[in-house]
Parts: structure tokens; C-alpha cells; sequence
């Protein structure tokens, strides 16, 4: 069979390798669906009856894994028990050695390639030498047995040679100590690994405390795959189970579950950011618990990890940091917690808001079995959606899982039973012997540090930013230049910008978007208009951001954040927001507050050959060097545009600066603040937001708003236009996280939660990786053209300069000239004629002023878009002051409707 094997093998690893280059398919969207549960002694003594139920819960959830077309073959499914000494103390004996009963045995679960002996041997190499290097003793290996009967043909032509290495502590370490080293060596062995280029090496386990029996199987078939399980000495106080259901993973052996920590059914919704954010915190990342050894752990995530391999990583470092389970899963899974406030104790309010301060919660559906060793817990999302069911029975065990009736138990023999409610957990304090409800946990929790006087370092902005009255920036002229060299159209105002600011929310429509996309359309698209929002998928419920907005929180906080791993108060010197959003008073008195910490950065450029590309790496060049010299909050703002100043598109200054500062590990040093013009709907402020902004300004919307009410089109004062409009963002930000499920802005900031449709590969890869580019397109020097021609309308009132002879004659033929045109059409044009008069995407240049219409004909807008000069000959249009008949656009529009219905 071994024949079969490797041709199997060979065309498997071809046909993935094919699959990654050419498919739709992506490693990084890997996700699953999965059955998980806990059996613990609330006494924390070992016994076979432990490790006998939780077999048993493990088979009781096979329903909830996948089955291979073999009938075999599964998913993935394992379970994670306490080492039994004595068992492992025979084991030693049979290598020749005497067990030394006052030192520490440590056990690794090692998979190694099976088919290549000589890569076998490499890898026990690498392993021997770190745990060498760390000065401990090797008592050998040892294979572990293992029924290859009970797989399908698919998991045993891809099964690994499976070992188990002994070790001995040295150095006279405690159990946590120990822990550390071990956890250390582990990583080094990855990075070893990695550099030699053997993939095929992963350690399932190494620990002193607990081992992982795991593999690319039915949950039925992990005990008899395993005699180990079956040996009466194999005792345990407690068994986390999986059982794993891939939604779109290809099943491996490595990415079965438990994982070192935790055993986890959901999806991380914010992966994307969560990683980029975790690279950052890395760069600070220290602790006197690895002291000069800090360095070889990181990168904390292994490239390549699944969403739940990721949790468990950094799950791990904070535990093996010195913090315990039940915290570790307080600060990576909170509960709702910023809008609850008032209905939950003082302390437990100071306790989250320290841990927001310290990192980016970990969002998305999600249920969690975890132990440290000494903790075993189980929890849930913030959303709670996941279940997990748990009872108690008077013989001292705790039984929690995915399903209810996973171990039958005697009625008679039932304390309590229950469920899990979002964002609860129930614990066992082994050393102890005792069990913690949730409260209970969060009390004790909340009381072991000072989180209230730690806390009052937070600075909120909100009350220095209340009733700051507000102004416009540009008017008149000067506004008319900017909405134009934005792209604005008559559309977006009327349509989009003026039913935020008198309504308080977004103009409800219907009839979907027959638009072409943004790449293929002949009119001036932003940017934004090139990303496609992600929605959640397959076993991912999305969040009702109405009727659940309880659970949502726009909360923002940015300044220079500290070391993840500290446990003091220099992790609460932040300052927060309840929005992202800031007006543009409200962003020069923030701005002020700040001091010399602030660099603002220009992001124009001026018209050349790669300008755009120039100026992208000039902007990355004086953010990094500003950030190195101390600035804690970066401002990127196109407010400098001028006749001879192109402003970037924001979103991608936005990209290329958050992308640069997170590969230079300087991005955690910083906030991201940006003023834009182009900003005007939700979904430009969730692509900002998604890129890496901090907080968001959209000056030149303000000012459009302040125009319309400088002319009664809206009612109220520019204040309460402003708090209509930042209703309505916020609420379109809170849907548009909704859709991917994801309930906490900090979470989404930086996760590229976007497909980018018709913009370059290469360019995507540069200013924004991680994003999926499907279909490719325009890049930077077609970006810049489009740049420099909507500026030159709104700057100069006319096509830029031609490029070519071809895009000569389109623009001749679009404004009507006939015959062979000059080299540039603008010579054509008035030297005094007005930038616009007239149209609503303002395409083609126009020096006559249209007359006055009525608004039954065309909206007011048509008329606020015309130059002062213009204006000045025609009042606004209203339906009372003139009628249709006095209205020759009227007359002409119906004169060409007679024609076109007559026969």
C-alpha cells in the first residue's frame, strides 16, 4: 500500500499547489465549523473515569465533523488530558532509563514525515538540540503505536510518522517555569524547522502537564487509533475534546483540534487585523518571565496558522506571560461590555475597559474550551453564537459541550445544569478543587488588580470635544473647487450627503445598482468605489446592528500603545472616542490637545512621470521617520490641494502608511488620523477605517452641509446638521461591520475586510496585503491620470493636458469639436470661462450658464454647482417662484418626449 501512498500523496500536494496558484480558493479563508467540550474533576484528581467520558462526549459529538466519500476519512478530531506519570514512567524504563520521581517529565506529541527517513532524521535532530540547548535531558523517543485499521485511505496516505520524545527538567524549575522553557524550545524548533524547509515537522504538544492525542479522523476512531487511551493507567483530572467540520479548509493532520491551549468551534471574524495588529505589538513585546529570550518567540503567529491555530497563539503567550486562563480569555473574547455599563459592577467595567486599552478583541462566533494547566474553562463569544451546554454532578465533575446528553448521567446524580450565555464562562481552579460560575470568575478577576485607579489614566476625549461649535473651512470658490476635484456629483449631494444631514440616516433605495463597475465606467469613480464589502458566509451568522446594537460598539482608541504583556498601569495612558468620527472643529481642537505629538503630513503631489508612486513613498518616509522621533498621532491630509497640487486618494495614503508603519512594527507607536475630501458615505469611512485610520475627517462634506444650510436647503444649525450626519455614519459604519459579523470597530480597523475589484495585483500586494485582488486592473499610473483629471476640472475648469492623440480625439469628440483638435482641446476654451456651470457629473467643460429651472426639473444642486460669477445671473430655482411653463429646460425636455412617443 505503501506504492499507492506516495502516488496519492505526489498528486494530493499537486493538485493543492494547483488549486493555490489558479483557484478562487485562498488559505487565509480557511474557517470551521466544529463540536467542542470540556470533562474536568472539580478536585483536580486524576482518574480513568475522566478520560473514559470524554471519549465518550468526544464520539457524541461526530455528527458535527465531515466524512470523507471512503466512509473514514474525516475532518479531524483529538483530545487534550493531563500526562499520567506512572504511564509515562514505564515508558521510560522501556528506553533503559530509571525515572528520576523528584524531577519533571515533560512528553512531546512530534509529527514527522513518514516517508522521508532521511528528513526524519533532521527533524529529531533539530528537536534534540534545542532541548539540549536549553540545558535538559533527554530521556529518548518513542513511537507511539498507533492502528492505521481504523482510517480511511486518504487519512493514512497522508498520516505522519508519529513520536513522542521524553525529556527530564534540569534545572530544578517549578511546573511553570518549566512550562516557559518548554514553550520556548517549541518555537525554536518551528523557526528551525521553517529555515531547513521540512513543513512536515509540528508538535502537537510539549508540555510537563498535559498531551494531545489528535489526527485527520472521525471522533470514534481517535481511541482506537490511539491504544495510549486505552490503558487503564491513563488517568486524567480533565479532557478537552474536538471534533472538527471544515467549511472550505482542506483537512490536514496539523490543523485538527485541540490545539495547545484551546479547542475552539467558530470563525474569527477579524482575523485580518487582529494578526496585523498582533505583528505590531511585537515589536514592545516583553516580560520578565522570558526575559532575554523574548525574541525567540515571536512572530508570536506562525505563518500559515488557521484562525483558531492564531487564537491559540496568542492565547498561549499571555498565559505563559504569567497571566491566567480565565484573564486571557477576558482580554481576547470580552463580553459587551462599553454600553453596559451601567448594569454591571464598577469593577468589572474598570476590568474591560483596561482591557481594551491593552488589545484588539478577538470577534466572531466562537465557543472555547481552555486550560493552562491549572484552569480549565469554558466560554463564549460576546454574541454568544455558539452553544455550550454544561452540567455539574454531585460526584464532582464538570461536563460542558457543544450538545446537551454527551455523557449520560443519572438524574439522581445531576447538581446543576445550564447554559453558557454570551460572553459568560464557567471555570474549574484545580488547585483549588473548586468551581467558578461567571460571576464569580469576573469578581475575582476584577479584584486582583487595581483596573479602577489604573483606569483613570484613560483620557475621553469626548467631554473636550462637546459642544465645539463648528465652522466650514472653504466656501464659496473655494469650495465650489474642491467638491469638483472630488468627484461630487449632483447625485452623491442630493441623494446621499443631504439625507444624512436632515435626516440623521442614509436615503433608503431599491432596484439594486445596474452601474458598471468601477474600473469600466466612463465617469470619475473614487477609490472606494473599487472595494467590495466582505459579508459573512457559510457558518458565520452576520449581527443586526438595530436590534442588537447592544453588543456593537464604535469605540475608538488610539495614542501610543504599550507592552501587551505588562500588567501595570502604562497600558491605560490612552485616549478614546465614541466614534471615529471627527468634525472639522472638533479635529483642530483634538488636534491642539495633542501638542507637539502631532506631524501632519501632505498628501498631494504634483503632476510628473510615477508622481503618484514618488509621493506614496515620500508620505511612508516622513510617517516612519516622524514615529521614530516621537509623534504619537500622525495627521494625512489633502486640504493642501492647490492649481498645482493633486491630492492622493486618501484610501490609499491611508493603505500604504498603515501597511509600511505595521511591516516597520512602528504602528502601535501612532494614531492615524485623516482628512479627507473625497469622504462622504459609510462605506468610504469603513474602507478608511478598514485601511488603518484611526479617526476620520470629512471636512469637505462639512463644508458641503454648511453651504446647503448658508441657503436654507437645511434646516437647523450647522451643529445639529453635523450630529444628523454623524448619526448616520455611525449607524452605516455598525451595519457594514454588521454584515461580517463583526461587533467592535478596533477589531475591524486595519482587517482589509474588502475585495478590491479592477485594481491591480501588484499594487494591492504593495498598499494593501492581505487583500484579495480576484480581478485585476488599473494600477498606480492609471490612478494618477484619473487623479489629475478630476483636479484639473475643478482647478483649472477643463480637461487636463491629452496624454495621447487618441485620448485627444475622445475628449474632442465628447465636447463636440469636429475635425482633427489641436494638441490640448483646453486652448478652445474662454481663458475667463467659469470651472463649471452646469451638469451634474460636470464631464465636459461648459462656458454657458444654464437659465433658471424649476425643481420639478432638476434639483437645486444644479444650480449651487455653478461658479459665483454665474450665479450671480440666476437666483436658486423654487417650485413657488417659477412655474413650468416659464422653465424653457422644461419645455425643451418635453418638446423631445412629444418625439420620441409620436409614431
Amino acid at each position: 500500500m505503501s506504492q499507492f501512498d506516495e502516488s496519492w500523496v505526489r498528486a494530493e500536494e499537486a493538485r493543492r499547489a494547483f488549486m493555490a496558484e489558479h483557484s478562487l480558493w485562498r488559505p487565509e479563508d480557511e474557517h470551521a465549523s466544529c463540536g467542542v467540550g470540556l470533562v474536568v474533576a472539580i478536585d483536580g484528581t486524576p482518574s480513568r473515569a475522566v478520560v473514559e467520558k470524554g471519549i465518550a462526549a468526544l464520539k457524541a459529538v461526530w455528527h458535527r465533523g465531515a466524512v470523507d466519500a471512503d466512509g473514514k476519512t474525516g475532518d479531524g478530531a483529538g483530545i487534550h488530558v493531563q500526562i499520567p506519570v506512572s504511564f509515562f514512567f514505564d515508558q521510560v524504563r522501556r528506553t533503559g532509563h530509571e525515572p528520576d520521581p523528584a524531577k519533571l517529565i515533560a512528553v512531546g506529541q512530534v509529527f514527522l514525515p513518514r516517508t522521508d527517513f532521511a528528513a526524519q532524521e533532521r527533524c529529531r535532530t533539530i528537536v534534540e538540540t534545542e532541548v539540549l540547548r536549553m540545558g535538559h535531558y533527554i530521556y529518548g523517543w518513542r513511537h507511539v503505536p498507533v492502528d492505521i485499521s481504523v482510517l480511511g485511505e486518504k487519512a493514512n496516505a497522508t498520516r505522519p510518522e508519529i513520536e513522542q520524545i521524553l525529556i527530564r527538567c534540569e534545572g530544578g524549575q517549578d511546573a511553570e517555569a518549566f512550562e516557559r522553557e518548554l514553550y520556548i524550545i517549541r518555537r525554536r524548533i518551528e523557526k528551525a524547522a521553517a529555515a531547513a524547509g521540512i513543513p512536515q515537522l509540528y508538535i502537537a504538544s510539549l508540555s510537563c502537564r498535559s498531551i494531545i492525542y489528535k489526527g485527520m479522523m472521525l471522533a470514534e476512531q481517535v481511541s482506537a487509533f490511539y491504544p495510549d487511551l486505552q490503558d487503564p493507567r491513563f488517568e486524567s483530572a480533565f479532557a478537552i475534546f474536538h471534533q472538527r467540520y471544515s467549511t472550505n479548509t482542506f483537512p490536514q493532520w496539523a490543523l485538527a483540534q485541540p490545539f495547545r491551549m484551546l479547542a475552539h468551534n467558530g470563525e474569527i471574524n477579524t482575523l485580518k487585523g487582529n494578526v496585523n495588529w498582533m505583528r505590531s505589538h511585537e515589536i514592545r513585546m516583553s516580560s520578565d518571565a522570558f526575559g532575554d529570550l523574548a525574541e525567540e518567540i515571536k512572530p508570536i503567529i506562525p505563518h500559515g496558522t488557521s484562525d483558531s491555530g492564531a487564537l491559540d497563539a496568542v492565547f498561549e503567550v499571555l498565559v505563559r506571560a504569567g497571566r491566567s486562563a480565565p484573564m486571557a480569555k477576558t482580554i481576547l473574547v470580552p463580553e459587551a461590555w462599553s454600553k453596559m455599563t451601567d448594569e454591571m459592577p464598577k469593577a468589572w467595567a474598570d476590568m474591560y475597559a483596561y482591557c481594551n486599552s491593552i488589545m484588539e478583541p478577538w470577534d466572531g462566533p466562537a465557543a472555547l474550551a481552555m486550560t493552562d494547566g491549572r484552569w480549565v474553562c469554558g466560554g463564549l463569544d460576546r454574541n454568544g453564537l455558539r452553544p455550550l451546554r454544561y452540567v455539574v454532578t454531585r460526584s464532582g465533575l464538570l461536563i460542558a459541550g457543544s450538545e446537551a446528553g454527551m455523557v449520560p448521567v443519572e438524574d439522581a446524580d445531576v447538581l446543576e445544569k445550564g447554559a453558557l450565555g454570551p460572553g459568560q464562562m464557567i471555570a474549574v481552579d484545580m488547585a483549588e478543587g473548586r468551581l467558578f460560575h461567571d460571576a464569580e470568575i469576573k469578581d475575582r478577576l476584577a479584584a486582583s488588580l487595581p483596573f479602577g485607579e489604573w483606569t483613570q489614566k484613560v483620557v475621553d476625549l469626548n467631554a473636550l470635544l462637546r459642544d465645539v461649535p463648528e465652522e466650514a473651512m472653504f466656501t464659496g470658490e473655494a469650495l465650489r473647487r474642491r467638491q469638483i476635484a472630488a468627484g461630487y456629483t449632483v447625485e452623491e449631494i442630493e441623494q446621499v450627503l443631504a439625507p444624512m444631514a436632515e435626516e440623521g440616516k442614509e436615503m433608503v433605495a431599491s432596484m439594486g445598482d445596474d452601474t458598471p463597475v468601477a474600473v469600466l465606467s466612463a465617469q470619475y469613480r473614487p477609490l472606494s468605489h473599487y472595494f467590495r464589502q466582505n459579508f459573512s458566509q457559510v457558518t458565520n451568522p452576520p449581527i443586526d446592528s438595530l436590534r442588537e446594537g447592544r453588543v456593537m460598539s464604535l469605540k475608538t482608541r488610539f495614542g501610543n500603545l504599550k507592552n501587551v504583556l505588562d500588567e501595570s498601569s502604562s497600558q491605560t495612558e490612552i485616549l478614546v472616542l465614541e466614534s471615529p468620527f471627527v468634525a472639522n472643529a472638533e479635529f483642530g481642537v483634538m488636534m491642539e490637545s495633542f501638542g507637539d505629538q502631532v506631524t501632519v503630513i501632505d498628501c498631494t503631489f504634483e503632476s510628473g512621470p510615477d508622481a503618484l508612486r514618488l509621493a506614496l513613498e515620500r508620505i511612508r518616509a516622513e510617517a516612519e521617520d516622524a514615529v521614530r522621533s516621537g509623534a504619537a498621532h500622525l495627521v494625512l491630509t489633502d486640504e493642501h490641494q492647490s492649481e498645482t497640487r493633486v491630492p492622493l486618494p486618501m484610501i490609499l495614503a491611508t493603505s500604504a502608511v498603515h501597511s509600511w508603519l505595521t511591516r516597520k512594527g512602528l504602528r502601535t507607536f501612532t494614531s492615524l488620523n485623516v482628512r479627507s475630501a473625497e469622504c462622504i458615505d459609510p462605506h468610504y469611512f469603513a474602507v478608511l477605517i478598514g485601511c488603518g485610520a484611526t479617526t476620520v475627517n470629512p471636512y469637505l462634506a462639512q463644508d458641503t452641509i454648511a453651504d446647503r444650510l448658508s441657503r436654507g436647503l437645511i434646516e437647523g444649525t450647522l451643529e445639529d446638521a453635523m450630529r444628523r450626519y454623524r448619526a448616520a455614519i455611525d449607524a452605516g459604519l455598525l451595519k457594514i461591520m454588521s454584515k461580517m459579523g463583526i461587533s467592535v470597530v478596533s477589531s475591524y480597523r486595519g482587517g482589509l475586510n474588502f475585495e478590491a475589484v479592477g485594481l491591480s495585483r501588484a499594487m494591492v500586494a504593495e498598499y494593501f496585503p492581505g487583500m484579495p485582488s480576484r480581478i485585476s486592473g488599473i494600477g498606480l499610473i492609471g490612478l494618477q491620470r484619473k487623479q489629475e483629471e478630476v483636479h484639473a476640472r475643478g482647478w483649472r475648469g477643463r480637461w487636463a493636458c491629452c496624454r495621447s492623440a487618441a485620448s485627444t480625439r475622445r475628449a474632442a469628440r465628447a465636447s463636440g469639436m469636429p475635425g482633427r483638435p489641436p494638441a490640448c482641446i483646453c486652448s478652445r476654451r474662454p481663458a475667463n470661462a467659469p470651472p463649471t456651470s452646469c451638469g451634474s457629473s460636470i464631464r465636459a467643460p461648459c462656458s454657458r450658464p444654464r437659465r433658471s429651472i424649476c425643481a420639478t426639473c432638476s434639483p437645486s444642486s444644479r444650480w449651487d454647482l455653478q461658479s459665483p460669477s454665474n450665479r450671480s445671473r440666476a437666483s436658486p430655482p423654487s417650485a413657488s417662484a417659477l412655474s413650468r411653463r416659464e422653465c424653457r429646460w422644461g419645455r425643451s425636455r418635453r418638446r423631445r418626449t412629444r418625439r420620441s412617443t409620436s409614431p
